[in-house]
């Protein structure tokens, strides 16, 4: 018997009955089975009785916003009598030296009004798309995470003289985060190769028309490519673990994970 190319057979062993598959079909085996689980849930209960955890990932644009407008509060102040900007901002000798909180630091600072609005328009946009597949805290953390990983990658890329400042690129990690687990996804349900590709060309798409700025300008075309590729892979390895995401502890540790990075790499800065 075959079922979405995937052979099977059913034993009853006298007590349950047990699905076998061959070991080299288990992972798609175990995202089917979620699949089918996921899509004939049974009737919800009445909404007005529960108290949802996430609700479509505004938790963490909140918490997102809620950053990078304490840190602007914050540098505009020069608290602590410190350069936030110089302090945190991606440099590529010091990096290089191993000052790595810089790619951390760098995500939450802005060179101005339109550069913090922009940033937060963009990364309420891909939040909110990635918090609904994710869950916020996920989203969060695994964006903070290739973030940083983007900054470093092109900072190690770049002449060691680069500086740059910025949340843009965890906000096109974010998008590389909903293109790579919707793409890996529709891979694992062996969807028709067009369904496949959506995800990677809507993405690339969407970088392409947002991510390269206007000519001339400061913008860090590189950085949101690294930010992108970063993103997708880790929303690739993420379908790996696509039974934990709904645990709200789950989400919740990750957030406060998230938030500790942010507070450690700070305090590391200064």
């Amino acid at each position: 018997m075959q079922s979405l190319a995937i052979p099977f057979e059913v034993v009853d062993n006298g007590t349950r009955y047990l699905l076998l598959v061959p070991a080299s079909f288990d992972e798609k085996a175990k995202f089917e089975l979620w699949q089918y689980e996921t899509e004939n849930q049974a009737p919800a209960p009445d909404r007005d009785k529960l108290t949802p955890v996430y609700q479509d990932g505004l938790w963490g644009v909140a918490c997102y916003i809620a950053v990078i407008s304490v840190v602007a509060v914050l540098a505009g102040e020069t608290v602590f009598n410190a350069d936030w900007t110089s302090a945190g901002r991606i440099d590529g000798i010091l990096i290089r030296h191993g000052e790595w909180w810089r790619t951390v630091t760098a995500l939450t600072l802005h060179s101005g009004l339109p550069h913090f609005v922009g940033n937060v328009l963009f990364g309420t946009l891909f939040g909110i798309m990635a918090g609904r597949v994710l869950g916020s805290g996920i989203t969060w953390l695994t964006v903070l995470l290739s973030g940083a990983a983007g900054n470093f990658l092109n900072t190690m890329l770049l002449d060691p003289s680069h500086r740059a400042i910025g949340a843009s690129t965890a906000v096109f990690a974010a998008l590389g985060l909903v293109a790579g687990f919707s793409w890996r996804a529709k891979l694992f349900a062996q969807d028709r190769w067009a369904y496949r590709l959506g995800p990677i060309v809507g993405g690339i798409a969407l970088l392409a028309f947002t991510g390269t700025g206007a000519p001339g300008s400061n913008t860090d075309t590189g950085a949101h490519l690294a930010g992108f590729i970063c993103g997708f892979l880790s929303g690739m390895v993420l379908t790996r673990f696509y039974a934990i995401i709904p645990d709200a502890r789950v989400q919740q540790y990750a957030g406060y994970a998230a938030l500790m990075i942010v507070t450690l790499s700070w305090i590391a800065a200064l």
